[in-house]
Formats: structure tokens, C-alpha cells, sequence
């Protein structure tokens, strides 16, 4: 598989295995598309974002890879008792690879944590729906 990929299903796997305080199946795409009904439950989707080489000498780059981490679920009242969670949930997932290697992975390691917004307001207002996106940056020399 491309380096890409393999970091993108290293991410998915790790996931799998963490322990969170909200029981989910990570699942990796390439476009993440549901339909509303499909929201009930809780979405955990992992998806290529981008891909940036650097020269490190004659002979070996640096290669960044970013992934994103999309945490989504519909919400039934929209209050703070049910969006807490969901915030919890996203700082778990962004603590979990915090100065770690990919277990599935190990070249790659995490370099950077990107939450910005910490959630869609349009997505909340629009559709009820919780939506937050980690993006995560791993490095790796070749």
C-alpha cells in the first residue's frame, strides 16, 4: 500500500484498540458521506487529508502525513448533558496519540494535534448533528 494508507489504516487500528469512554468502530473512507438517519449513531471516521515531503539531506526526506479523525453523531436535545460527552470523547482520542508511534506503524510518528473549530456550529444549528475533526500529523524519514 502507499505510505499514505498505511498510516491512515495504522490510525484506524489504533482506535480500534484504545479504550474511550464511549464504545465506537473507527472505520477509514476517502469520502465520508451519510445520510442524516445514519447519525443515531456514533461516527468515528478516519480519512487521508494531506501529504508534505521535505528534503533532510541527500538521501532521506521527511515525509508528513495528515489524517483526519471525524467524531459525528446526531444529537437528540442538543444540551450541554449530551455534547460533554462528545467533547470528552474528542480530547481522549487527540491525548491518545500524543507522543506516541503507531503501534501498526511504528516509522510514523505523531508531530502535531489540529482541532480547529472544536466543532461544526453549522453542522449543530443546521442539523442537530455533532461534527468534530482532529487533524493529526505523523512523521516519518525515508
Amino acid at each position: 500500500m502507499a505510505l499514505v494508507t498505511d498510516i491512515v489504516e495504522a490510525v484506524k487500528e489504533s482506535l480500534n484498540v484504545g479504550a474511550f469512554s464511549q464504545a465506537f468502530i473507527a472505520k477509514r473512507y476517502y469520502q465520508p458521506l451519510f445520510e442524516l438517519p445514519e447519525m443515531q449513531e456514533l461516527h468515528v471516521s478516519v480519512v487521508p487529508n494531506g501529504l508534505t515531503i521535505l528534503g533532510l539531506g541527500r538521501a532521506q526526506s521527511q515525509v508528513d502525513v495528515k489524517v483526519d479523525v471525524a467524531v459525528q453523531k446526531k444529537l437528540q436535545a442538543g444540551d450541554a448533558l449530551e455534547l460533554d460527552p462528545l467533547m470528552a470523547l474528542v480530547e481522549e482520542i487527540a491525548d491518545f496519540f500524543r507522543f506516541q508511534r503507531l503501534p501498526g506503524f511504528p516509522e510514523a510518528i505523531w508531530v502535531k494535534t489540529e482541532n480547529s473549530p472544536i466543532y461544526a456550529q453549522e453542522h449543530l444549528e443546521q442539523l442537530r448533528q455533532f461534527t468534530s475533526i482532529l487533524t493529526f500529523t505523523f512523521r516519518v524519514a525515508r
